[in-house]
């Protein structure tokens, strides 16, 4: 008969004060205070989840009624609350009820209320006149990840003690401790992974570490990344190297969608960009410039947490490459008539409309300023960058022509010819080549070959550094900028 076996995090969780690793502000503070017999009626626990803070509790409510700490037994006068699951002010009333009942058998009646956050109003309000008055023989342990929620009554009745992340390098030399008990091969990049990849938490970690040992044989740098769904290092560093470099469009499509072939989630690959680029900036590596690489970093941010992840970051990596503003194509210069009197003192009136243009506000006049064609793409996008940021990214890849009076963009890749096709964003397009020209035209998306190495239609470009930061600024609005 084949029995469960015990998780690691549970079969390691410390027992004693002195095994808590990387909280030594926190157990050298409680040690003396047990020694000295100085026993307060209320502690209140708040960092991060897996640092500790659970174990702590547990520890203190054993410590202070000098029983023995044991996974496999529980003592009938420590008694942990989930608030989570206990939240309403009938669970709160039932304890109030309860703690003025004497220990059964220790020297303390010791309650860890974990995750006391969610407790509703007035089940706070119902602990609080508890705190406020307890029975002596009555210790209060409350634990959180959110302690902003807690209110400041509840704060100032209780001894309060902040946990940190545990240091990468502590993590990564208990999990090395851990694997060398468990009989576990395991490298050292793959230890460091498992440790950057926990970000702090101790019992992620070593869940992590538990996970990927049921493989078999030594684990390896590729085993944990397969196992976490984390695309491999190459192809990140790979992609940070065609946005440092001038590849074209096509080449960050083809390596973004080989990771989508794979099966990567884009918010995994938006993470772990963000990653190794910090690493980069860190040890001035990076090829890409800083007030780019800033930029970059403060959108890939925002990918995991958006409605459209995918969408997101083809948008912030098609942006960050130098070579992905497509240029319309101009037809050949036609002579222009001379101008008339009618023309000169009507100049005051067509400078007007042509800035109220730029800005993206309707033209008031209905005299049209300039005739419809593909050399008025730039002017478009000039105006389109002010109401619509978003759309701006995807219509400045667009190759524009004109056919019978009307617009023809012709696309690269489907995603953006999809989008563009959508009626509100034609519409958008549309009612500023009305504002510019005073006509109305028809638009039509098709997907089609585009010029990448043509001269981009970004204005007064002074370098590839500044034309790099001007198309992540037009996409995603203006903001204050790092000088480099």
């Amino acid at each position: 008969m084949e029995y469960m076996g015990q998780a690691l995090y549970r079969k390691y969780r410390s027992r004693k004060l002195s095994e808590i690793v990387g909280q030594e502000h926190i157990t050298k503070t409680l040690s003396e205070a047990l020694k000295q017999g100085r026993i307060s009626h209320a502690y209140l626990l708040t960092g991060p989840r897996g640092v500790g803070k659970t174990s702590i509790a547990r520890i203190l409510a054993h410590e202070v009624n000098n029983l023995p700490y044991k996974d496999d037994v529980t003592h009938i006068d420590i008694i942990e609350i989930d608030a989570a699951s206990n939240r309403r002010i009938d669970e709160i009333r039932e304890l109030r009820e309860k703690v003025h009942i004497a220990p059964a058998q220790a020297k303390y009646k010791v309650y860890i209320i974990d995750e006391v956050h969610m407790l509703t109003r007035e089940a706070f309000n119902a602990l609080l006149k508890t705190l406020e008055e307890p029975p002596e023989h009555a210790i209060f342990i409350l634990a959180t990840t959110d302690s902003h929620k807690l209110p400041e009554t509840i704060v100032s009745r209780t001894q309060r003690f902040s946990f940190k992340p545990v240091d990468k390098a502590q993590v990564i030399e208990h999990l090395a401790d851990i694997a060398k008990r468990e009989n576990i091969k395991i490298s050292a990049e793959a230890l460091e992974l498992l440790a950057e990849h926990g970000e702090g938490s101790f019992r992620d970690s070593i869940s992590m570490l538990d996970q990927v040992s049921n493989q078999g044989g030594k684990v390896e740098l590729g085993d944990v990344e397969r196992q976490l769904g984390l695309p491999p290092a190459d192809a990140i560093s790979s992609i940070l190297e065609l946005l440092a470099g001038n590849s074209d469009v096509s080449d960050a499509m083809r390596a973004l969608n080989g990771l989508y072939d794979q099966g990567y989630q884009p918010s995994s690959i938006a993470k772990q960009l963000g990653q190794g680029l910090r690493l980069q900036l860190a040890d001035g590596s990076s090829k890409i410039s800083r007030r780019t690489a800033l930029t970059l970093l403060s959108q890939l941010i925002n990918v995991p947490a958006s409605r459209d992840p995918a969408s997101l970051l083809e948008i912030v990596l098609l942006a960050a490459l130098p070579s992905s503003v497509m240029s319309p194509v101009t037809p050949p210069e036609q002579p222009q008539p001379k101008p008339t009197s009618n023309d000169i003192s009507g100049s005051t009136s067509s400078k007007q409309s042509k800035a109220a243009a730029k800005v993206g506000k309707p033209v008031k006049s209905t005299t049209v300023k300039k005739d419809f064609d593909a050399s008025i793409w730039p002017d478009v996008l000039d105006a389109l960058k002010q109401r619509h940021n978003t759309l701006y990214g995807l219509a400045r890849m667009a190759q524009p022509s004109t056919s019978g009076g009307n617009l023809q963009l012709t696309l690269a890749f489907a995603f953006h010819k999809k989008r563009l096709s959508e009626a509100a964003n034609r519409q958008v397009i549309s009612d500023i080549i009305k504002d510019i020209t005073g006509q109305t035209i028809q638009i039509e998306c098709v997907l089609g070959e585009t010029s990448p190495d043509q001269a981009p239609v970004a204005q007064n470009v002074q370098s590839e550094d500044s034309a790099e930061l001007s198309a992540i600024s037009n996409i995603f609005g203006g903001g204050e900028l790092l000088e480099s």
